[in-house]
């Protein structure tokens, strides 16, 4: 059984409609209480008030989730707070499906309703936020309530977590330009989503594997249905006009069509580069990202940007082009090497700052060692990623708040080689940067003593030259006419994009890494 939660104004009703209309058997349990009651839910709540309201809908509640005649049920805005409902829906026969909405939208639709717990502003708002971490505790899935006949698409990805291993679960990643499920879980590698005709891979040719020459003799055999693999040398340096022509024509020789798929595994590299290949060849192929490494799963799997680097600069030659299907094992993450575990972390630590609140809390205390066994911790950065890309899928404001300790970042690649650094060390690095151009002392003071627990540097070798990092921020890939525009965060979840800043405060805030 399919069960709908969320808040009041999420459209639970609209999507019972579609679902309805693609042949499954619904229930509203808002009708069914007011069909038990003999009155409107209004009423009820005139008689015996909420108390009275919770009563009758735990009783219907509880019997409605035991009916296997029913498809799909949508539960009312409140069902999640009551524990015996949350407990009930837990059961493996169910799929909760998180339709959410943002609170102002959630408010907009309402406002003029009779709905009784809608008659106060404020006292919505309250309540929206202490439903919130409910539904996302309760929740298999999270489809975007707002989004036009979602389940022409969603249905069968949605029906999918039934045949994947208990504790996966999808987010629908959704854009103007395109949506995709993401999928995150363990196990996830040798099942069904890699099915040729199943709900998940795109077109209805074959699938080819892209992946590295570390990782592709560790997971390439075990994704079932692969035609034939492209490789590629591992590292950043992979990640070139000259590789990319090379894998092209690769391709090109094993025959890839335009109705076949690539299935990009590995990490950042692999899948900027194969999504690159894919937007380019033949003017544009499906493909499916299969993040391997802890930077990759919370971050860059996400969004559709793929691209390679020049020399003179990251990520300076790319283009947009979103994956079909994000499948996220966190498995993968024991075979990762130990620094490249470490080096991840600064993602993680960077989406935490970005998103604030209770992301930033629990990553705060993450001890060493644990974030390979947080699957939650994994999803949950890659929810916020593919909130940030929904608002801006191309990349023309909020998005840029994602560069928070890559402009200085990138230059420290830049100026080393892309060899000396790994992504997440010069980000690590970069993020100090940011803190200090931020004017947020004591936030950067804490950041210092988090990377040093988790085994990221705090400082630069003593050989590179912050007049090359300072001259290589120059050629950031965001500068406008302007000039270079800093993404700068005084407190977590409050990010600032686009920042002018002054050029002895730039350089004062790199040479501060080199002591």
């Amino acid at each position: 059984m399919i069960c709908l939660v969320g808040f009041m104004g999420a459209g639970k009703s609209t999507a019972l409609a579609e679902l309805r209309d693609k042949g499954l058997r619904t229930a509203d349990t808002d009708r069914l209480i007011e069909e038990e009651a003999g009155r409107s839910i209004p009423e009820i709540f005139d008689a015996g008030g909420e108390e009275g309201f919770r009563e009758i809908e735990q009783r219907v509640v509880l019997a409605a989730l035991a009916d296997a005649s029913i498809d799909a049920l949508a539960l009312g805005g409140g069902a999640v707070s009551n524990p015996a409902l949350r407990e009930a829906m837990s059961s493996p026969a169910h799929t909760v499906v998180w339709l959410d909405i943002d609170e102002g939208a959630a408010w907009r639709r309402v406002s003029r309703s009779d709905r009784p717990l809608a008659q106060d502003e404020e006292a919505f708002r309250r309540l929206f936020a202490e439903r919130l971490p409910l539904y996302a505790a309760v929740s298999d899935a999270i489809l975007p309530a707002v989004a036009f006949r979602i389940w022409e698409r969603a249905l069968e990805p949605v029906r999918m977590l039934d045949r994947l291993p208990a504790g996966t679960r999808m987010h629908w990643a959704a854009g103007s330009n395109g949506d995709y499920p993401v999928y995150v879980g363990r196990g996830l590698l040798t099942g069904p989503l890699f099915e040729g005709d199943g709900p998940v891979m795109p077109g209805d040719g074959r699938s080819f594997g892209f992946t590295d020459d570390s990782v592709g003799p560790i997971y390439a055999d075990r994704v079932r249905g692969l035609e034939e693999t492209v490789s590629v040398p591992p590292g950043e340096t992979a990640k070139s006009v000259s590789q990319a022509e090379d894998s092209l024509r690769q391709m090109a020789r094993l025959g890839v069509t335009r109705s076949d798929r690539l299935v990009a595994i590995g990490g950042g590299v692999v899948g900027d580069l194969a999504g690159f290949c894919a937007a380019t060849y033949q003017r544009g192929i499906p493909y499916v990202q299969v993040p391997t490494t802890l930077v990759a799963q919370v971050d860059s799997a996400y969004g559709g940007k793929t691209g390679v680097d020049l020399p003179e600069g990251k990520n300076y030659v790319g283009a947009f082009h979103l994956p079909s299907a994000v499948v996220t094992d966190v498995d993968t993450l024991a075979t990762l090497p130990e620094g490249e575990l470490k080096a991840g972390l600064a993602e993680v630590v960077k989406t935490a700052l970005l998103a604030g609140g209770d992301l930033w809390r629990q990553v705060r205390d993450l001890e060493p060692g644990e974030i390979a066994s947080r699957a939650d911790l994994v999803f949950d950065c890659a929810r916020y990623k593919c909130g940030v890309v929904a608002a801006d899928e191309r990349d023309h404001g909020l998005r840029a708040a994602l560069n928070l300790g890559h402009t200085v970042g990138h230059a420290i690649e830049a100026v080393t080689g892309y060899s000396r650094y790994r992504h997440g060390e010069a980000v690590a690095l970069g993020l100090l940067a940011a803190l200090r151009l931020s004017d947020a002392e004591d936030l950067r003071n804490e950041l210092r003593e988090w990377n040093i627990r988790h085994g990221l540097p705090v400082s630069l070798e003593p050989e590179v030259d912050p007049d090359e990092v300072l001259r290589a921020v120059q050629f950031d890939k965001k500068r406008t006419s302007k000039g270079v525009g800093f993404v700068l965060l005084k407190k977590p979840g409050e990010p600032r994009t686009d920042c002018l800043v002054e050029a002895g405060k730039v350089r004062a805030s790199v040479e501060e890494l080199n002591k």
